[in-house]
């Protein structure tokens, strides 16, 4: 016996809520037969089950926190519908009375939101609606989706943003898949796979609309993108992924790019489930300041943390784990970023702006000259005031403590005025000058 097989052995499922009467024909054909594990009972009765399971499973295992990740198979989109799904109270409300456009995920997102539980949707459905993002909003949790990022459409994502940024435009995008596990049996169903096609689309919007010089973004001009998912038994969870990027070059040119990916789709999967983990919980932990006003700084603010800052969590959508998933979840009306290494970049400079380090940059301003700097001297307008970590500072932060980096179109002065008066930092001459001197870290 393996040490996976000894650890299988040991997991209990629970039974989980399932929407026979609103499934297709084809679905009921090739998953009522695997479905020998569901919970009975209305929607409401579920949702109390779920709940239980959640309390059980944290008290037997003596834990502080739950995060409930969704890692279940692909739902048909919901029909997201005004009285239904637009308030936490219709919500509610709906899961009561049974309405059939409440999937399962629905129930078990709710489950986890009402027990305090981040939720994460490993799947493309549209399992967050507006009832339960102000469901979270209320209770201080996160949401994190949309669908695992964990092969073709990663290498996508990576591709068409060195295509783009080099000046090369994609014109036609096809990806292909085959798989025979369980997750390609419930993709042949077409209102499951439609919800895969979309978050398997959307990948590369963002790109495309970031060079105005190569498409028309006014007018809409996108690649033509089509996604191909189909079942075959035979390779089980071997998975094969091709790829071919068309794009116009030079002169009116072509150029075609071929990839065959042959991986297996739930090892590469679980990795990401541990990440989503971590990053939820670490996520947690964060509170943000934000800078006061000229105006209420120097009084401060009741009840605030110090120095006129009033700290904060995070929005409800942690769209910081945007480097996790195909479909980034964000925020109402925030933009929505693709690019791999951007939102691996994203990451790596929260990380440090939480440990006090400037974000990381490529622009090694202080390599680029005849002799190596190791400081440079900013104007008023662009401070960049280096102070210690703890900051609004307390008085108690050592002078060799890492900076905290806010920039600011003030001069520090104005930026810092109620700073504590024992502050290590704050006595320094240049900052009688009216600038600061910032210094590059050498790693």
């Amino acid at each position: 016996m393996t040490c996976r097989d000894s650890c299988m052995m040991r997991c209990r499922a629970f039974p989980l809520p399932c929407r026979p009467c609103t499934l297709t024909v084809l679905w009921q054909k090739n998953q009522s037969e695997r479905a020998d594990n569901v919970l009975k009972g209305s929607k409401a009765e579920q949702l109390e089950a779920v709940r239980a399971h959640i309390r059980e499973y944290k008290e037997a295992n003596g834990l502080d926190t739950v995060i409930v990740l969704w890692t279940a198979n692909t739902e048909r989109c919901t029909e997201t519908l005004e009285g239904v799904h637009d308030t936490e109270e219709n919500l509610l409300e709906a899961i009561r009375t049974g309405h059939p456009e409440i999937a399962p995920s629905t129930i078990y997102c709710v489950a986890a939101i009402l027990e305090g539980c981040s939720y994460v949707n490993g799947s493309p459905q549209n399992t967050f609606c507006p009832g339960i993002l102000a469901m979270a909003m209320s209770r201080g949790v996160f949401l994190v989706g949309d669908d695992f990022k964990s092969g073709q459409t990663k290498f996508k994502s990576v591709l068409v943003d060195a295509l783009v940024g080099a000046g090369v435009k994609p014109r036609s995008i096809v990806s292909y898949n085959h798989l025979g596990n369980n997750d390609g049996r419930n993709l042949s169903a077409p209102e499951c796979f439609r919800s895969k096609e979309v978050s398997k689309s959307n990948v590369v919007d963002d790109m495309v609309s970031s060079n105005s010089l190569l498409y028309d973004v006014e007018g809409g001009e996108s690649p033509d993108h089509a996604v191909v998912i189909k079942y075959v038994p035979f390779v089980g969870d071997s998975k094969r992924a091709m790829d071919e990027f068309t794009s116009e070059i030079f002169m009116g040119g072509r150029n075609t790019i071929v990839v065959h990916n042959t991986c297996e789709d739930s090892l590469l999967a679980v990795p990401l489930l541990i990440d989503l983990a971590v990053v939820t919980e670490f996520a947690s932990r964060i509170e943000i300041g934000r800078a006061p006003e000229r105006e209420t700084a120097t009084a401060g603010v009741a009840g605030d943390g110090g120095g006129g800052f009033v700290f904060e969590k995070m929005h409800s959508c942690l769209s910081l784990a945007s480097y996790l998933t195909k479909a980034p979840y964000v925020p109402p009306g925030r933009p929505v970023v693709n690019a791999l290494f951007r939102q691996r970049e994203c990451i790596l400079n929260f990380l440090r702006a939480a440990a006090g380090l400037p974000p990381d940059s490529f622009l090694l301003f202080e390599d680029r000259l005849r002799e190596p700097l190791t400081s440079v001297q900013l104007p008023p307008t662009c401070t960049l005031p280096a102070v210690p970590s703890t900051s609004p500072c307390s008085g108690s932060a050592p002078s060799s403590a890492p900076p905290f980096v806010a920039c600011s179109p003030a001069s520090c002065e104005t930026r810092w005025p109620g700073r504590n008066a024992n502050c290590p930092a704050r006595e320094r001459p240049e900052r009688e000058a009216g600038c600061e001197f910032v210094e590059f870290p050498r790693e």
